[in-house]
């Protein structure tokens, strides 16, 4: 694979900010000439910020029948993710907005300040039935902007509440702010939460997932949610051949003896725009083994970038998979820790849930 020529974008996961075309949207072309006089004239462009704009959706809760996810609705309080990880397979959604599924999904964020009040208003008809809601399932609940939104901390008031199950899915420590809630839902078998450890390395993880919290960071939360008495999952995810499989082993090994005492990896996936924003990463940053990673992904994906089909997506397959599914296996074996797959494997109750008030008060009892 050949090396980029130009320089990295350094603080973010993705390498540019193109947009799709699936969409037939225009292209975007940074025009080298224009750029290097504007330098000339003003000085190094100012860096990359984040954005949010505020959004008022109508509903809260999706609702998927997809049959290899074992759960049927879940909430997302925010679009695009600061955390910059560059195989993500959430940013094509971005394309939705007219936005790149590059740049502008860790840059150009959304938040759904509404969200509480229009969950309570959901579960508050007179139809609705509860199944365990999840949150984290496209965008991290508690990415940066959350220490200033605290949507998720709200959603989470309103489920306690109600007495209604959720499962949370993040890759940071920030999900600790909230340890009080979480400990009295798992008190009440209302929760189970899963972080995803990709690495040990943080300068990898500072390649891969920018703005993300370090892997000490995340499994010190893994055991510190467990010592609480929270139920916790450990997702060693992605598993990125020749980049992060190295690792798997040593991070089941770690969770275990935190006490986390359920496990499971996921193999990268390449939807979409993902494939080549991660194609531009590897010339970037692992040239010399670009192809090489691209060869095994492709061998786990019957020849493809990415399997988009029902029950294979999430089951690779082929003599590499098969080798990380005997590592992982073994690894677990070794450790006394329950082998699962990405999802935690709680049973959580839903028979105690009752209807919120309606007028947005809390009980008091």
């Amino acid at each position: 694979m050949q090396r980029r020529i130009e320089p990295p974008t350094t603080g973010r996961g993705a390498q540019s900010g193109d947009v799709p075309t699936r969409f037939g949207l225009a292209a975007r072309e940074a025009d080298g000439d224009w750029r290097d006089h504007m330098e000339i004239l003003d000085g190094k462009p100012p860096k990359l910020r984040t954005q949010v704009t505020e959004e008022r959706p109508k509903s809260i809760l999706s609702f998927n029948q997809s049959p290899d996810i074992p759960f049927d609705r879940s909430i997302n309080a925010y679009r695009g993710c600061e955390h910059g990880c560059v195989y993500c397979f959430a940013r094509p959604t971005h394309a939705y907005h007219d936005l790149s599924p590059g740049l502008d999904f860790e840059t150009q964020l959304f938040a759904k300040p509404d969200a509480a009040k229009l969950l309570r208003e959901t579960l508050a008809r007179p139809k609705y039935r509860p199944r365990p809601i999840a949150m984290g399932t496209n965008t991290d609940p508690y990415q940066p902007i959350e220490r200033d939104y605290r949507i998720t901390r709200e959603l989470l008031e309103v489920c306690l509440d109600a007495r209604h199950p959720v499962t949370i899915t993040t890759k940071s420590d920030r999900i600790l702010a909230d340890l009080d809630l979480l400990e009295e839902m798992a008190e009440l078998r209302l929760v189970a939460v899963a972080i995803s450890v990709t690495s040990l390395d943080p300068k990898l993880s500072g390649k891969l997932e920018p703005r993300a919290a370090s892997p000490v960071k995340r499994l010190a939360a893994l055991g510190k949610l467990a010592e609480a008495g929270v139920p916790t999952h450990c997702s060693v995810s992605p598993v990125i051949p020749a980049i992060t499989d190295e690792f798997m082993e040593e991070i089941v090994t770690r969770a275990a003896a935190l006490g986390v005492r359920s496990a499971g990896w996921i193999p990268l996936r390449l939807p979409h725009e993902v494939a080549p924003l991660f194609r531009e990463w590897l010339s970037v940053h692992y040239p010399e083994r670009g192809d090489k990673v691209m060869r095994i992904v492709r061998s786990i994906r019957g020849g493809k970038d990415n399997d988009p089909d029902f029950h294979t997506r999430m089951k690779p397959s082929g003599v590499w998979a098969d080798l990380f599914r005997a590592r992982f296996k073994l690894a677990c074996k070794r450790a006394g820790i329950g082998e699962g797959d990405e999802t935690p494997k709680f049973e959580l109750d839903c028979s105690q849930f009752q209807k919120p008030e309606e007028d947005g008060q809390m009980r008091l009892l």
